[in-house]
């Protein structure tokens, strides 16, 4: 059976810089995942943090689009208005947490696909507490 993590922009950027301190993680934690055949979910949000980035690094910001187009190991999952909306009534229920847009949309949408982990190194997945993770 094929497992599902939500692929988080801080694990992405540390997966692709070998200058991040969690690089050597993102890779044998990836190596690991891809040898179950894990298929990886990731929204345009997370996209745009990563590529974002990686703005003055013209490979990394290539590699970041050819990940999110070309790698059969990644599925590009859309943000429906509804996904929008619980979100922003997540970020209501939870005033006292500094979770962003981004990290809300992800938590939403693995609850909406029923993906129970995120390969993240983003602190607010954890705090969350709804969802294994993968570091």
């Amino acid at each position: 059976m094929t497992s599902r993590v939500l692929l988080d922009a801080s694990f992405w950027i540390a997966l692709r810089d070998p200058r991040e301190p969690w690089h050597q993680r993102a890779r044998k934690a990836t190596e690991r995942m891809l040898s179950l055949r894990t298929r990886f979910f990731f929204t345009s949000f997370i996209m745009a943090e990563a590529h974002a980035h990686f703005s003055r690094s013209p490979a990394i910001r290539t590699q970041i689009l050819d990940d999110a187009q070309r790698n059969p190991a990644l599925h590009w999952e859309p943000v429906l208005h509804m996904d929008e909306e619980e979100a922003v009534q997540l970020l209501r229920r939870h005033r006292d947490k500094n979770y962003s847009f981004c990290d809300v949309i992800s938590f939403v949408i693995m609850r909406r696909l029923e993906i129970p982990k995120a390969a993240t190194f983003d602190q607010h997945f954890r705090q969350f507490g709804e969802f294994e993770i993968v570091e």
